[in-house]
């Protein structure tokens, strides 16, 4: 199953052209629920915990996520396309 179509190209575009933190918020909140945000933003975090070596159970305690949730994070992080890996390198160079 492939993930690329048209109609993602276009979603991942309006992303991209957004500007500020701002106008993210706005855009999220009209695309997602509430839940649905809470939901990626508590994967970022995981991922960054994990990528700085935090265990499991650390992760647990300091986001309330479940063993599952952040296991599947990890599988991602190690294994996958190297998304989380971008992501959270570019955010530590921003950063300083």
């Amino acid at each position: 199953m492939t993930l690329r179509s048209e109609a993602m190209d276009t979603l991942f575009k309006t992303i991209l052209n957004l500007k500020s933190i701002d106008e993210c918020y706005a855009y999220f909140e009209d695309l997602c629920t509430v839940k649905e945000l809470q939901d990626m933003a508590q994967r970022l975090e995981a991922a960054m915990a994990l990528s700085e070596g935090a265990s499991y159970q650390e992760i647990t305690q300091r986001i309330s996520i479940s063993t599952a949730t952040i296991g599947r994070v990890s599988k991602c992080l190690n294994y996958g396309r190297g998304g989380y890996r971008t992501a959270i390198d570019r955010l530590k160079e921003e950063e300083k």
